[in-house]
Parts: structure tokens; sequence; C-alpha cells
């Protein structure tokens, strides 16, 4: 998202933050709600061109918003109708602001509860699991595989394991993946958490599993590098074989073996 979009995106959204957060538990119904007014935009090229017309003034747009969702929470029909004025570069655009929109009222439920925390951890707990299994994430990734048989198999291995916020997140981008990869679709749920957190988010690669004081170091460099509190999300990978990998955001600090004979190699070739 560029230009524009970003921009009315931000905007809108930071208003709607504070009526997530002082929704309580209908935060959720909220969301729900906002997903499916992604749905419905999604299935209906006509009403996304609809309300992203630049031409088409912005009140004719919010009144269409409040027809078509007269049944819906009016902190839904406000947040529409507010996108819905906004310009777009991309017609699409505005589906996926609106999927945002869903998303930080779940985690806005998350953080009033004081469960955020684990949400990210669970989310990240996730990621890991579909990564060691890689059959479980070409099922659930495959878009051939009918939407009742992925969340089906969502919750037979997670149903009733993990906090309701976590679940709800991780089924929603199971059953409308939306173009956009189970994995990357996992970890932007990560980042949205750590971002609400206040924290970036480094992720770790080592050999072994690191102890607590090692974390706790590692956590304390990368915070005094980057000025700003650091998430550590460790994983262990045998292919590591020495030292660790770290990734923040699009930055890799490889100080892994296996870079280092690598490094090693390319400069006796050179």
């Amino acid at each position: 998202m560029r230009g524009s979009s970003q921009s009315a995106r931000d905007a809108v959204l930071r208003e709607f933050d504070p009526v997530a957060s002082a929704a309580g538990a209908d935060a959720v119904t909220l969301a729900q709600q906002l997903f499916s007014v992604v749905d419905t935009l999604d299935g209906s090229g006509s009403l996304r061109r609809a309300l992203t017309d630049p031409a088409r003034e912005a009140s004719d747009k919010a009144a269409l918003v409040s027809t078509l969702l007269s049944a819906f929470d009016q902190r839904v029909i406000d947040v529409v109708s507010q996108l819905a004025s906004a310009r777009w570069s991309s017609e699409g655009d505005l589906a996926a602001s609106v999927e945002d929109a869903a998303v930080g009222a779940l985690l806005a439920r998350a953080q009033g509860t004081d469960t955020l925390g684990t949400v990210e951890e669970e989310l990240f707990l996730v990621e890991r699991q579909l990564v060691a299994s890689r059959s479980l994430l070409t099922t659930l990734g495959d878009r051939t595989v009918a939407r009742e048989a992925r969340v089906g198999i969502v919750a037979d291995v997670l149903g009733g394991k993990i906090d309701p916020i976590t679940y709800a997140l991780v089924e929603r981008i199971v059953s409308a993946p939306r173009g956009v990869r189970l994995l990357a679709a996992i970890r932007a749920l990560i980042a949205a958490a750590a971002q609400r957190r206040q924290r970036l988010v480094a992720r770790v690669s080592a050999a072994v599993e690191l102890s607590a004081a090692q974390r706790s170091r590692l956590a304390s460099i990368l915070a005094q590098a980057y000025g700003h509190e650091v998430q550590l999300n460790v994983a262990v990978d045998p292919e590591v074989l020495g030292g660790i990998k770290v990734q923040v955001g699009d930055e890799v600090v490889d100080g892994t073996v296996v870079a280092r004979l690598a490094d090693a190699r390319r400069k006796l070739v050179g």
C-alpha cells in the first residue's frame, strides 16, 4: 500500500483505535462484522469500484455504506464510511484497510484483557508449528482445499489450546487468505501485535536454545542498537550449526557458522 492509500488508512485507523479499545468485549463483534465487509468487498468488483471511485462524492459513498450496513454496529458503519470516503491508489486497498481495522479491533481486545503478549507469543508458536510440519502448512495454505475443511483442521489442531483472540486471528487468515501466503500472514499479525505493544520484532535463529541470560543480553543489545524495546522470537534451527542469525524488519545480521563459511568461500573464489 502506497501514497494516498497509506495515508488514508493510517488516519482512519488512528481514529478507530480508541473506539475499538473502548468497545471491550464488543470489539470481537466489531471485528467479525468488519471481516464480513471485507468478504463482501472481495466478492463484488462493482461495489469496490463504487466505494473507491475518486469522481464520486464522499457523502454519496458514506450514504451507500450506511444503507448496505444498516444492520451492523454503528461503530462499524462509521469506520467503513470514513475509509470509503478517502482516496485510494488501488481499489483493493479499501478492503485491505477494513481488514486491518478488524485485526486492530481483535488486538485491542487482547490488550484490554492484558493478553496481548500471550497472543503474540502464541502466533509465533503457531508459525513454528507450521514451519516444522510442511504437510500441515501445505494443507492449510492450499486454496483448492475447501474452506470448511481448512477451518476444521485449525479447530482440530488449535481448538481450546490457545487464547480465543489468537484462534480468531489464525482461523481468519486460514479461511480467507486474500492472496497472502499463510506464513507471511502470520508474521504480519506478529508484527502488528508487537507494534501495538510498542516493540520491534527480532526473529532469531540459533543452533541451540538460548538461555534466559543470553536472551536478555541479546534483547538489550538490540534495544540499544534500534533505540526501541525488542521482542525476541527465537527458533532453534539445526542448519545454523553455530552462532545466531537475527532479522529485524528487512535487516539481517547473520553470525552463523554457515554464513561465515560461505563468506570465506566467496573471498577465496574472488
